[in-house]
């Protein structure tokens, strides 16, 4: 079986609201340069409510259905999120703890995992980073390993909605294609 044209489809989810945000353009660059191999599909988080355990119930709310069925049906995950007050964005966590519902069975659970990071400050998210992987590793999510992609001064390498840094998306491109190796490591190890 040929590894090497086997396409994987991800989610990619923008842990951002802002209409131009940072986090939601790295997702749409990344969905255009990736490899043909990789199906990106940039999902964002405006329709999804606060959680309360009161609605989380049959028939579930259809913004959050549909979230849950995209991730479930996707081969993995690409989070995207840039860092407020030293953590994830609220909206980010509240769509997480939707989608970590039912406790272990989540849609996550063993599901191949990366994520960016981006701050305007040079430290490009790092303790967002960090939070976020507490929260996937509570979900059972399997996280991708290797070198922490996190955008420090993000701002700047955007001109006109062009992202200007090229070594920078090439190491971008790269841990994606990591996550599309893992995916299809465990299709191999499956057959």
């Amino acid at each position: 079986m040929s590894e090497a044209g086997e396409t994987v489809r991800i989610v990619g989810i923008s842990g951002s609201l802002r209409r131009v945000s940072f986090s939601t353009a790295l997702l749409k660059v990344l969905a255009e340069r990736a490899a043909p191999a990789i199906d990106l599909e940039v999902v964002t988080l405006e329709d999804i409510p606060f959680y309360n355990e009161d609605l989380d119930i049959d028939p579930a709310i259809p913004a959050v259905a549909a979230l849950k069925r995209k991730v479930t049906e996707s081969d993995g995950v690409l989070i995207s999120t840039p860092e407020y007050n030293h953590g994830i964005p609220g909206v980010l966590k509240n769509t997480l703890d939707w989608l970590s519902r039912p406790v272990f069975e989540s849609c996550f659970k063993g599901k191949p995992v990366s994520i960016i990071s981006s701050s305007k400050a040079f430290t490009g998210g790092v303790r967002a980073q960090y939070q976020l992987r507490e929260t996937l590793i509570s979900m059972h999510a399997h996280l991708v390993m290797g070198p922490e992609v996190v955008v420090g001064g993000v701002y700047r390498h955007f001109s006109d909605e062009i992202y200007t840094d090229e070594a920078g998306l090439l190491f971008m491109l790269k841990s994606l294609e990591r996550l599309r190796e893992t995916v299809v490591g465990r299709r191999v190890m499956v057959v």
